[in-house]
């Protein structure tokens, strides 16, 4: 069984992770979509230049205590959740280093006064690459929070 410090630690950072997710899916982009053309491109591509640095640094850490949880507590109660919540991180980053970071890395170097014509599909493919993404974030989320549980006598 993981420790219970292990366990908080994963906790902790895997529910950061999936609320950073939720408010960028459910908060963020609704707002971003009812943006003129101009606002909503110098918005995104702020948004990229300050994620691109927060999402890591919650991402990286929140993997680690995953695999270290994962490890340290491999059988016993919960053990299916953790490896379920393992797996939804696996297909978040998936999602993030094959479909948002390159056009992430695309978006950032977008001009307010002069986007690329497609810059609305660009928009919108993002979007569809990242329902799966902050679905991830947020079932790795609640497969730990289970698995935890689960150990609760």
């Amino acid at each position: 069984m993981p420790s219970v410090v292990l366990q908080a630690t994963g906790l902790t950072l895997a529910g950061l992770l999936a609320g950073e997710e939720f408010v960028v899916r459910y908060g963020v982009q609704p707002a971003l979509r009812r943006l003129g053309d101009h606002a909503h491109v110098a918005a995104r591509v702020a948004l990229v230049r300050t994620l691109r640095v927060v999402v890591p640094g919650i991402m990286v850490p929140t993997v680690l205590a995953g695999a270290a949880v994962l490890i340290a507590g491999s059988g016993g109660d919960g053990a299916g959740f953790r490896w379920a919540g393992m797996a939804a991180l696996v297909a978040f980053l998936l999602f993030s280093f094959l479909g948002t970071v390159p056009l992430n890395m695309r978006v950032i170097d977008w001009q307010p006064d002069n986007p690329p014509p497609d810059w609305r599909a660009t928009v919108l493919r993002w979007q569809r690459i990242d329902v799966a993404r902050s679905t991830a974030a947020i079932a790795a989320f609640v497969c730990f929070v289970i698995a935890f549980a689960a150990q609760i006598p």
